[in-house]
């Protein structure tokens, strides 16, 4: 009787602990951390509208935009959420998970009310050039006022985690780096050479000088650009030989072949504006993994890719070229080569890749026009000169203007002031006066931004674009199919910066460590992309982030 009773006892004394949340605790503590990818990377393509993905898949090879597609998840409806969509901003919100609001990239350049000279988003007088005798070295991300993941990922690993920007563009490389980056590299024409800052490092490595020696760009511009299938083939782009494309200096008609080393001249900058640029950009890519060691220690490394190529083709040609479907058929094979050095050095499975574009681009106005579609480009010039004269009129003859650029115009605060006139008079007879240009649809006064809020629309973009002591007094937004000409007569290739979706509607794709198969067409943000990779590495967002973790639709 005693023996059952004990017996009872223990088993109740079992039953007990089996059931103590504080043993169930500490059985949870022992729990194994989820793995992390072993190597991050983030690809940027500079002026990729979301519609180039499907427009030429036809053309493309299994390897690359179609295995991503296919064995990665697709968000088919990602967009960015402010204005300007520039370069600068777009990299810097890529990587902060925020806009330039917050981050402080209002754009490529902006006016300088301080120093009354336009500031380039990545430019630091305060480092030298390393690589080069030039001063395209003279650049840092110290413009940038936020974190960003890159920079997360190294305070999360107590500075073990190796980070690495690269791209033919400085602002490409720098803004995605971080400021606590290992190291930038970027291009410059004048040598051919990959160069950084010494923000970064006093002298190149060892490995970036001999990359540099075997003299690419040289090979790369010896040949003359011609199509990589027949030229027939490309049906889904228009004739060659258009009036809206532009030519290259020396060139007579914008037509295949490009006899390139006749118009290279004597730098190497040509290779920014050619699809061997995006072959050289991957072939550094690939250098720097093995180099570095990268994906092989024991935490997380990320590079940060931005193949710049795209974009300086698109300016010139415009999106509607065969320029502009070859270089998407060529960075195809690229970007085909690239995941199978991947797969071959550190494997799918540790790899996690995401493909984006830092903005899209609009097509041709002319083009548009001659298929019945309305468009149209403004006159900086011209309308800078008329609202002068207009000022003069309404407040007396002074300089009222200090700067009209992206969309906006800076007034001179010290001649307002001087001439005791109220400043958020002269910038709401600014916005008037500015309504009556072609083509500009509303214009948003600084004093109205900072006292109003917009959840959505035309509103919520311009506000997430301003940044009051950066950003202008009087903000405009155009129609739809117009954009900024500077004065051109005839708008030649493309820009991009305005509110649409040709500008704002770009790809996003998630590739490799943990990624299943899939799609969806919620409306996402390019702000997300930060923290969604923060929720994947279970590390800290960037501290302006103001985007949302997606793995609700990627698990």
């Amino acid at each position: 009787m005693k023996q059952r009773v004990a017996t009872v006892w223990a088993l109740l004394v079992l039953l007990l602990l089996g059931s103590n949340p504080a043993g169930a605790q500490r059985k949870k503590s022992k729990a194994k951390l989820p793995d992390k990818p072993k190597l991050v990377v983030g690809i940027v393509v500079d002026q990729m509208r979301y519609d180039y993905l499907y427009r030429f898949w036809d053309k493309y090879s299994k390897g690359g935009f179609k295995r991503l597609l296919s064995e990665g998840f697709n968000f088919r409806n990602n967009h960015y959420n402010y204005v300007p969509t520039y370069t600068g901003p777009g990299h810097a919100s890529i990587y902060t998970g925020t806009t330039p609001a917050i981050h402080g990239i209002v754009g490529n350049d902006w006016y300088n009310r301080a120093t009354g000279r336009n500031i380039y988003c990545a430019e630091d007088k305060t480092v030298k050039t390393v690589g080069s005798a030039s001063r395209a070295g003279e650049m840092s991300p110290v413009n940038m006022i936020s974190t960003t993941i890159t920079d997360e990922l190294k305070l999360a690993t107590n500075q073990q985690s190796k980070v690495i920007g690269l791209s033919l563009k400085d602002r490409g490389s720098i803004l995605p780096a971080g400021h606590a980056a290992n190291a930038a590299y970027w291009y410059d024409g004048s040598n051919g050479n990959m160069i950084t800052s010494t923000y970064y490092m006093q002298e190149l490595p060892a490995w970036v000088q001999a990359f540099n020696n075997r003299k690419l760009p040289e090979q790369y511009l010896s040949q003359p650009w011609s199509t990589l299938l027949p030229i027939e083939q490309y049906t889904e782009s228009a004739a060659d030989d258009q009036p809206f494309e532009g030519t290259f200096s020396g060139e007579q008609k914008p037509v295949f072949p490009h006899n390139i080393p006749a118009y290279r001249g004597k730098t190497y900058d040509l290779l920014r504006s050619i699809p061997a640029g995006n072959t050289y950009t991957k072939e550094f890519a690939v250098e720097a993994i093995k180099a570095e060691n990268m994906g092989k220690g024991t935490v997380t490394d990320f590079l940060a890719v931005s193949f710049s190529t795209p974009d300086y083709v698109g300016h010139q040609y415009g999106p509607n070229s065969i320029e502009v479907q070859d270089t998407y058929l060529r960075l195809d094979q690229d970007l085909a080569d690239f995941l199978k050095f991947l797969d071959n050095h550190l494997g799918k499975e540790n790899v996690l890749l995401f493909l984006t574009a830092d903005h899209g681009a609009a097509h041709n106005p002319n083009y548009l026009k001659q298929l019945r579609i309305p468009a149209g480009n403004t006159n900086n010039g011209i309308m800078t000169d008329s609202l002068k004269k207009h000022l003069n009129a309404k407040f007396g003859a002074a300089e009222w203007v200090s700067s009209f650029m992206n969309q906006q115009i800076y007034l001179n605060h010290a001649v307002i002031e001087s001439k005791k006139a109220n400043l958020v008079e002269v910038q709401e007879e600014v916005a008037r006066f500015m309504q009556r240009f072609p083509g500009v649809l509303r214009s948003f006064t600084a004093d109205a931004l900072m006292k109003s809020h917009w959840e959505r629309g035309l509103g919520m973009l311009v506000e997430n674009g301003y940044m009051p002591y950066r950003s202008g007094d009087v903000l405009l937004t155009y129609q739809p199919g117009w954009y900024e000409n500077y004065g051109r007569a005839i708008a030649k290739g493309t820009t991009h910066g305005s509110t649409w979706a040709y500008d704002t509607h770009i790809p996003l794709l998630w590739y490799g460590w943990q990624v299943p198969a899939g799609e969806t067409t919620v409306r996402t943000e390019i702000m997300d992309i930060a923290p969604t990779l923060a929720a994947w590495l279970r590390i800290q967002e960037p501290n302006g982030t103001m985007g949302r973790a997606l793995l609700e639709y990627v698990r």
